[in-house]
Order: structure tokens, then sequence, then C-alpha cells
């Protein structure tokens, strides 16, 4: 139902519900259309990359790490692949295998919270995942089920499951052994089985139309369905190394915010997060993740916002199967880590952290200590994204009355989940119509 537009109000929310950091918005509507739109992220900078200059080069997964307690191992691996790359060292084989199966449990902890405690209540118009489990309490069951196996998994190989402390550049202070794994295994099929009814719920939802026409990024790996490392590439034909990320991305300080806004050199705002992995990779999937996609109509030309929980939960079964794969294959390597030859150099890391990309570079003096430090998270990245797909809500709702704009321009935000402590390096909503 519409309501007729009054000439001039003001709305405004003192904070965004079920979004992790604070923030504000504004819309000025002028004679009918959208104006402006800004996302006035006032949280204060955290300095993550200050605290890492004059530290050693062995500092950053612990310290990177504490910048988020929901996707810390993606910090982590980014960090790893970042220092390793200046310091020449490649890891690969099962120490490899083992950072994609921790990463795996991040994701699976990582999609599970934001699909059911975040974003699933706006599709039935709850306020919380509490009155969710009152009209559903099966669903939020196997979420807080399926959660604490991604954690588990990732305390069994990180260490702990928030803040990991066995990860270290090179690989890993210790290693599990294969009994381990495999007593693991029963737990990674049970969260098969529930992972898949995930999907199924998601699927059967009601979407509201909205299509994103940013230029998308993602890493692409020509074997898998890219988490740790792969080209960074875009449906509007970037096809880049980590190494040559610099040169096709700018950030730049906006008044409004305290955390920067990226853009493609020359061609602006882009999106990263599942919708553009599951566009430039779908064709990556194992076999059941791809069968379950297309049972519920998922298909990778998809831009719509509203289905990236569709995404997250087709990526929360993939990383379950290839969870099983590494642990049927796993062999426990002869040593935890590789030893590095210390000297001066600059790397630079990517990784798709559950939200998107999110891309390290440090510049180390021969000491091996770090001169520089740069870290951008995914959120920061889709910024002008977001602020883009609220100008285009409001606009195609501007009839609405105050509350239901309100609730409309909230659930455009969490479709991106977005983080807003990582960015600050939500939601005040005012709307001035004149």
């Amino acid at each position: 139902m519409t309501h007729k537009a009054k000439p001039s109000r003001t709305l405004a929310t003192s904070e965004l519900a079920r979004v992790e950091g604070e923030g504000a918005m504004r819309v000025e509507i002028r004679h009918g259309r959208v104006d402006e739109v800004q996302l006035n992220i006032y949280e204060p900078p955290r300095f993550f990359e200050g605290f890492l200059r004059g530290r050693r080069y062995s500092e950053p997964p612990d310290i990177t790490a504490r910048i988020c307690g929901i996707c810390p191992v993606a910090y982590q691996m980014s960090a790893c692949r970042a220092i390793e790359d200046a310091l020449g060292l490649q890891v690969n084989g099962q120490l490899r295998e083992l950072r994609r199966l921790l990463y795996c449990g991040e994701w699976i902890e990582s999609h599970v919270l934001h699909i059911h405690f975040l974003h699933l209540p706006d599709f039935f118009g709850l306020d919380s995942a509490v009155d969710l489990a009152g009209i559903n309490r099966p669903a939020v069951e196997r979420a807080l089920a399926l959660k604490k196996i991604g954690n588990e998994l990732i305390e069994l190989i990180g260490g702990r499951a928030i803040h990991p402390i066995n990860v270290r550049v090179g690989g890993f202070y210790k290693v599990p052994t294969r009994r381990e794994l495999v007593a693991f295994r029963p737990k990674l099929e049970h969260a098969r089985e529930m992972a898949a009814e995930v999907v199924e719920l998601v699927g059967g939802l009601d979407f509201p139309e909205l299509e994103v026409e940013h230029e998308m990024v993602a890493l692409r790996h020509p074997r898998e369905y890219a988490i740790l490392d792969g080209r960074i590439t875009s449906d509007g034909g970037l096809d880049i190394t980590e190494q040559e990320y610099p040169e096709h991305f700018v950030e730049e300080h906006v008044e409004h915010s305290t955390a920067l806004h990226s853009q493609i050199r020359a061609r602006g705002t882009y999106l990263v997060g599942p919708l553009a992995r599951y566009r430039l990779n779908s064709d990556r999937l194992t076999t059941v993740a791809a069968d379950a996609a297309g049972a519920v109509g998922l298909t990778s030309d998809c831009r719509n916002p509203f289905r990236s929980i569709v995404v997250r939960a087709v990526e929360t079964l993939d990383v379950i199967e290839v969870g099983l794969a590494i642990v049927d294959a796993y062999d426990e390597p002869d040593r935890p880590h590789l030893e590095a030859t210390i000297g001066a150099g600059t790397g630079h890391g990517a990784t798709e952290a559950p939200r998107g990309l999110l891309y390290h570079r440090y510049t180390l003096s021969d000491d091996g200590v770090i001169a520089d430090a740069v870290i951008i998270p995914p959120t920061s990245q889709n910024q002008a994204a977001i602020e883009d797909d609220l100008a285009r809500y409001v606009q195609a709702n501007i009839g609405l009355d105050d509350e239901d704009l309100r609730k409309g321009a909230e659930v455009t935000i969490r479709n991106h989940d977005p983080c807003i402590s990582c960015a600050t390096h939500f939601l005040d909503l005012t709307v001035v119509r004149t």
C-alpha cells in the first residue's frame, strides 16, 4: 500500500538493528526525487594500519584477527598471504588445504549468523531472531547447531573459535592429526544435511524487486570456488593479480564517513560479496551445491541483492562439501609451517571474507619490520554501492509512509551484511523532503 508523499518531512531512527557497527543515513528528497543519500559512518577510526607499522612481520595474523570477531580468519589469511608474498614464501599442499578448511569454518558460522539472526527476520516482518523462533523454532535451532559446528571447526584448527591463535606466517604453530579431522567428519555430514534444508527454506522466500547495476568484483580460481586465493576479476572484464590491485582500485575520503570509499579507477562504483562471487564463480560450485542452487532457481545472472540470502545459503552448503573433501584427502604435513627468509619487500594478499574481497598490503624493511600497511575491507569497498542501492530503493518507494520507508531502507542495507566496525579504519535514518 502506498501513501501520498508529504511535501516536507524528516524521518529518523536512532540505531540500525541487526548490523554490526554504528552509523547514520541521510536522504534528501526534493520535488519528489531523491537528491542525495549519505551513509554517515561516525564510528571512530580504529587505526589498525597504524598499529601495524613498526611491528615484526610475524605479528599481523594475531593483530588483524582482532579487527573482527565474526571474520577473524579472513583477516589472518589475507595478512599471511600478503606477508608471505613480500617474503617470497609460497604455502601449498596440506598446509594450504588446512587454511581452506579453517576458512570454511568461518564461512559456515558467519553466513549462518547473517542468514538467520540478521537477515531472515526481515522476510517475515519480524524484529529479531527471537521473534523468528516464535514462528519457526526448528529453523533457529538448526541455525544454532550449524553455527556451533562452524565455530568448533575454527577452534579445532585455529586454537579457539574467536580470534584464533594457531595461525602464523608460513602455516600454523600446530597442525591437527588425521584422527582429529576424521573424528570431526560426522559433524560436517550433519551440517551438510542442515545446510541443504536452509537453502530450501530461503529459496522459497518472496523477494522484492531490485537489480544492482554495479560492476561485480571477486576472486576467481581456476579449479575452486575462490576463497583463499585467485585472480581478481569482474563481470566488466577485469582480470588482474593481487599485486596489480593498487593500479586498478583507489580509495578516497568522503566528508560524511570515517571509512574510505573505494572505486575502480576510471570506472567507478563496484560491488563485492556473495552476489559478485556467485556471478563470477557459480561454475566452480560442488555438484551438491550447484544442484541445490538450481532447485531453488538461483541463476548466475542474479543481480537482486535481496536474493543474496540464498547465495549465502548455497555457499554454506558448498564449503561444507569442500570441507568434507579436504578431511577425506588429509595427510598430516611433515612440519606445521614453512620458514621464511627475512628481507625487504612489498607483498599483497586478497582473500574472500564472507562479506567479500579483503585486500592487505605490507611493506617490510630489511629486518622484517613493517614500514607500511594497507587494509581494505569489503564493507568499505561496498559503501558507495550501498548508497546507490538506497537511493534507488527510496526513489522507487517514495510514496511509502515514514515507518515503512525506514524499514525498507534498513533491509536494503542488511542485504549486504555490512560490518561497519571493520570499515572504519548504523543506523540513524534521516529523510528530508522539500
